[in-house]
C-alpha cells in the first residue's frame, strides 16, 4: 500500500454545513492529511467548518460539481492519486482503502464505488433508484460496458488517467463523463462494493432528479458520437427509416383502398427513408474509423511505454557504468599518489 501522502481526498461542496465537518474529520482519522474541499460559494459556513476540521479550502472560479472537480485536479492537486467523495456524509471514510487498493496495487487506474452493493434504507428514493437503473442500462447499451453504478460519487483515480480524459460537464454529469472517458480511452476500471448511507435529516440534497437525470441521459447520448457512432447515427437513421416506411405504408393503403393519393406525404416518406439509410451508412463508416483510431492509439501508447522503460533502463545502465568508472578512477588515483621512497639517504 502506497503512502497516504500520495493520496488527496477531494470533496466538492455547496452548502454542506451540516455534514462537512464530520466528513473531513472522518478522512483525517483514517490517516489522510491531504483533504481538499473545493467549494462552490457556500453561504452557510461550509468553508469555515471544513477548515476548522483540518481541510484545505479552495473556492472554485465557476459553478457546478463538474467544473469544481476539473479545476481541483488540474490546478490544486499535486498528489498522483485522488479519492473523490461527496460532503454530505453518505459515504464512509473508513471504506476508503476499498477504493484505493486496486488503484495503488496497479490493478486499475479508475475505481468506482458501487452504492447498490450495500444501500442503507432511506439512502435513495425509489424514483432515484429507478432512474439510476435506467441510466446504467443505457450506459451499457450505448457504450458497451457494465460498470454497475456510473453515477457513484465515491471513486478513486490516478491524476494521470484524469488528465487523459476530455471532460466538459459542469454539473452532476461529471461522473457520467468520467465513466464514458474510461471506456473511450480504455482506462482500466474496477468496481468495488461500498456502503451508501442516508443523508442526515437536517441536510438538503442539491440533486434535482428529473432535470439532472435528463441532463445525464443527454450527456450519455451526446458522448456516443465519438465513442459509439454506430449507435449515435444509427439510432437516428433507424428512426427516420421506420417513419418513412410507415408514411409509405399509409400512402399505399389509402391509394389501394380509397383511391386517394398523397403525393406530399409520399415525398416526405421517401426523403425520410433515404435520410435514414444515409445516416446508417455514415454510422457504419464512422464506427470503422473509430475502431482504427483506437487501435492506432493503443499501439502508440504501447510504443510510448516501451520507450519509457528503455529510457529508464538506459539511465540505470549509464549510472552503473559511471559508478564503476568512478571506482576504478579512485583506485588508480590512490596508486599514483602513493609517495615514492628514495633509496638514497643523505649522511647526517
Amino acid at each position: 500500500m502506497a503512502d497516504r501522502d500520495d493520496v488527496c481526498i477531494l470533496l466538492p461542496t455547496f452548502n454542506e454545513a451540516e455534514t462537512i465537518e464530520s466528513v473531513v474529520s472522518g478522512f483525517r482519522e483514517q490517516g489522510f492529511d491531504n483533504v481538499l474541499v473545493i467549494d462552490g460559494g457556500s453561504t452557510d459556513g461550509t468553508q469555515d467548518l471544513a477548515e476548522s476540521a483540518g481541510a484545505r479550502i479552495v473556492e472554485q472560479s465557476g459553478s457546478g460539481k463538474g467544473q469544481a472537480v476539473r479545476e481541483a485536479v488540474t490546478r490544486h492537486i499535486e498528489q498522483p492519486y485522488v479519492l473523490m467523495a461527496d460532503g454530505d456524509a453518505t459515504y464512509r471514510p473508513d471504506e476508503a482503502d476499498r477504493l484505493l487498493e486496486p488503484l495503488l496495487s496497479g490493478q486499475a487506474a479508475h475505481v468506482i464505488g458501487n452504492r447498490f452493493a450495500d444501500m442503507q434504507p432511506g439512502a435513495m428514493t425509489k424514483l432515484n433508484q429507478i432512474g439510476n437503473r435506467i441510466i446504467n442500462s443505457a450506459f451499457e447499451t450505448i457504450h458497451g460496458r457494465d460498470l454497475t453504478d456510473i453515477l457513484s460519487g465515491y471513486r478513486a483515480f490516478t491524476r494521470q488517467s484524469f488528465q487523459r480524459s476530455s471532460l466538459t460537464a459542469s454539473g452532476f454529469g461529471i461522473e457520467t463523463e468520467m465513466a464514458v472517458e474510461c471506456v473511450k480511452h480504455n482506462i482500466s476500471t474496477a468496481v468495488v462494493p461500498i456502503t451508501y448511507q442516508p443523508r442526515p435529516d437536517e441536510s438538503d440534497t442539491n440533486l434535482r432528479p428529473f432535470r439532472d437525470g435528463a441532463t445525464i441521459i443527454l450527456t450519455l447520448y451526446q458522448m456516443a458520437k465519438t465513442n459509439n457512432p454506430l449507435f449515435y447515427f444509427g439510432s437516428v437513421g433507424l428512426g427516420s427509416t421506420v417513419v418513412g416506411f410507415l408514411l409509405g405504408a399509409y400512402v399505399a393503403y389509402d391509394w389501394v383502398v380509397n383511391s386517394i393519393s398523397h403525393e406530399v406525404i409520399a415525398v416526405i416518406g421517401s426523403f425520410a427513408i433515404l435520410l435514414g439509410i444515409q445516416l446508417l451508412m455514415f454510422g457504419v463508416l464512422s464506427d470503422m474509423l473509430v475502431a482504427v483510431n483506437r487501435e492506432q492509439t493503443r499501439r502508440l501508447e504501447d510504443i510510448a511505454v516501451q520507450l519509457t522503460h528503455e529510457s529508464r533502463n538506459r539511465s540505470v545502465d549509464l549510472l552503473d557504468d559511471q559508478q564503476v568508472g568512478d571506482a576504478e578512477g579512485t583506485e588508480d588515483s590512490d596508486t599514483e599518489t602513493e609517495p615514492a621512497v628514495s633509496p638514497y639517504q643523505p649522511d647526517e
